[in-house]
């Protein structure tokens, strides 16, 4: 067994969930891809290879990752590529989504040069895109919102000519965050509404990420229907989703140790060894109370709860005064040493970790579908010490 703290990631639902993800991909017709923002643990990638053929990127280093480690070009988005870094992007592309039209016009000559290069080379040119914005969100959370007013990401209808520009192949939405196929429907007719002209001239349309196709309450039957119902409209369209927390949706944990229990004014905190801050930064800043092993959630506790017989804030082990969540009540009372499972901790958890404060990373920790367990990955001093070497 790992020391504590460590990420856990378990085989058997990760496949599980890939296993779904090709079904409704095959049944509506359309290409399921991986956001890397979301998920990159890439050893774990020749498994992913045999149910999706495409990642998607958000920078140099994650375009490269699609395709050193991955084994094929990415789909890249940036805010705003770089001078010094785009030609690496397109080298590790295959398609590159433009957020801006300012961006398309700086860098569309070094895109037609490298296209011509590639052509005459026999390989695949790259294909152009260009975020929209539909101008609406069901997401409820500002901090995780793309369209909210004077967003930075995407074009609305009202800037776009009359025809796509030159070599832009594709439209680029992204609008949702753990959302339903009823959200996915409701904004479809604001993307119809507002963009039908040019989706008639693309030939491919990104949905982005945000669709949480794995959740237990999810009507994957809905989502095939919708999907097949808009491609009737626009059979001329390759449809892409790019989910990240779909993938990893509750397929592992973060396991970690009591360290130390304080109180004060009647609320006992039990101090772990890793960091709501470092380690799950996601809880504050959605924020949201994650569930716990054999613990009851207690979000609304009153002044009574918190003081109540084995109920605990859970208090990470950094000096920041609001690494800190509440209140669980657990069966008997915590002691050091006792281990506590924070659960779901691998989508959009495992990227964000930092090594504030030189606080330890969790080691990465995979069981495999027969019960056996490999280390991924280790951390040590020299990982803290070499980020700012």
């Amino acid at each position: 067994m790992p020391t504590t703290p460590y990420y856990i990631l378990y085989e058997d639902k990760l496949r599980r969930n890939l296993g779904l993800i090709r079904q409704i991909a095959t049944e509506a017709g359309v290409e399921f891809i991986l956001a890397f923002k979301a998920f990159a643990l890439w050893r774990t990638f020749p498994i992913f290879r045999e149910y999706i053929a495409h990642t998607t990127a958000s920078s140099p280093d994650e375009a490269r990752l699609a395709f050193e480690e991955f084994g094929s070009p990415a789909h890249t988005y940036s805010p705003a590529y770089e001078d010094a870094t785009f030609d690496d992007v397109l080298r590790w592309s295959s398609h590159v989504t433009f957020n801006s039209l300012s961006q398309y016009e700086r860098f569309l000559p070094r895109v037609r040069a490298y296209n011509n290069i590639c052509m005459a080379e026999g390989g695949h040119p790259v294909s152009l895109g260009l975020r929209i914005n539909p101008g609406y969100s069901e997401i409820e959370t500002l901090l995780y919102n793309p369209c909210a007013p004077g967003s930075r990401f995407g074009v609305p209808a009202s800037q776009l000519p009359e025809r796509l520009p030159e070599g832009i192949e594709g439209l680029h939405v992204h609008n949702h965050c753990e959302n339903d196929s009823y959200a996915l429907e409701r904004s479809l007719v604001h993307v119809e509404t507002h963009f039908a002209p040019w989706l008639k001239q693309a030939k491919w349309l990104n949905l982005g990420g945000g669709h949480l196709v794995t959740r237990a309450d999810y009507d994957t039957h809905h989502l095939i229907r919708l999907l097949r119902s808009f491609r009737s409209r626009y059979p001329h369209l390759r449809i892409i989703l790019e989910p990240g927390s779909a993938f990893a949706w509750q397929t592992g944990d973060l396991v970690s140790s009591v360290v130390d229990v304080v109180e004060n004014a009647g609320i006992k905190t039990a101090i772990l060894n890793v960091s709501f801050t470092a380690h799950m930064p996601d809880c504050l800043e959605m924020p949201y109370h994650p569930a716990v092993s054999g613990a009851q959630t207690l979000p609304d506790a009153t002044a009574e709860e918190q003081c109540a017989p084995c109920v605990y804030r859970l208090g990470g082990n950094s000096c920041l005064s609001g690494d800190w969540m509440g209140y669980w009540r657990f069966p008997r009372p915590l002691c050091v040493g006792d281990e506590v499972v924070f659960e779901d901790m691998i989508h959009y958890t495992t990227v964000k970790t930092n090594t504030f404060n030189g606080l330890r990373h969790p080691s990465l920790v995979l069981q495999r579908a027969d019960g056996t367990r490999e280390f991924l990955r280790r951390f040590a001093y020299e990982d803290y010490r070499d980020r700012m070497d």
